[in-house]
């Protein structure tokens, strides 16, 4: 392997430099998935036994080190059962990745382009849903159809339209708790339930509606939109984020960016009711 460096008896090679990148990667990801999360006590609570049974294990104290040491020999196992869903969301982030998305998933076949379609509709519901301070969850599907989830609630595959948008949300619908998915430019299902985000750093008055929303985004790439049946205001969830407090123009921006990755230019602003 070629030499990089040599600093004193140490030895740098090009090998070294990726290693070390990519640990740093891997451990930056690993960071993000637990940061917040009760998983981040759990790893806490391991690294301290561990620390712990290096001291029993360096002063020589046989009865503790061999106790400790009979889970340390189980940690592969204990960790993949304690953990099993930060290590599913991380194979998921290394799923939807650029690369793998773009270029793996191309040459594969397993990834589709979205089609583009009119926003329309739903940015007009979603100003009424809002003035009425209706609740409503709109997920939108990116390089993923979301069929496990959408076989959760009712199949639909309509097209986008304001009237079926407006009352599927209705409070006395039938329909209304619970997820619509829109896929390919149509409505692929409704009523449909979506992972609960476990993030314990959500302000406190985000609820169950606002918690699903971001359990959806984190573990998929798709965006999902969040009308607050208590105050009627708007948000959008995206790869692990809320944009809250949105306005109808900041909503239209953002959507067409997130799903189409276009720039639009903004409209003259108009006083909203």
């Amino acid at each position: 392997m070629v030499l990089l460096t040599k600093i004193g008896f140490l030895e740098i090679r090009w090998v070294d430099v990726v290693d070390i990148c990519l640990v740093t990667f891997l451990l930056f990801q690993v960071y993000k998935l637990i940061q917040g999360s009760v998983a981040s006590r759990v790893f806490i609570g391991i690294l301290m036994l561990y620390l712990f049974y290096q001291v029993v294990k360096a002063f020589e104290m046989e009865l503790m080190t061999a106790i400790l040491g009979q889970f340390m020999g189980v940690g592969v196992i204990a960790a993949l059962i304690l953990f099993q869903q930060e290590i599913r969301k991380f194979l998921l982030i290394i799923g939807k990745t650029s690369f793998v998305s773009t270029v793996l998933g191309k040459g594969f076949s397993w990834s589709k382009e979205i089609p583009e379609y009119d926003l329309t509709p739903i940015i007009e519901a979603t100003r009424q849903l809002s003035a009425t301070k209706t609740g409503a969850l709109i997920v939108f599907a990116k390089s993923s159809e979301l069929k496990f989830y959408a076989e959760t609630g009712d199949i639909l595959d309509a097209l986008i339209n304001k009237s079926l948008i407006l009352s599927i949300f209705e409070k006395n619908s039938p329909m209304h708790d619970g997820a619509m998915i829109i896929a390919g430019g149509r409505i692929k299902a409704a009523r449909c339930i979506l992972p609960v985000s476990d993030n314990d750093e959500l302000p406190n008055h985000f609820g169950l509606r606002h918690r699903s929303a971001l359990g959806i985004a984190e573990v998929t790439d798709a965006i999902v939109l969040i009308v607050s049946e208590e105050t009627g205001k708007i948000a959008i969830a995206h790869n692990g984020d809320i944009f809250s407090n949105l306005q109808i123009s900041d909503l239209t921006e953002k959507l067409h960016y997130f799903l189409f990755e276009e720039i639009i230019e903004r409209e003259p602003l108009v006083e909203e009711k």
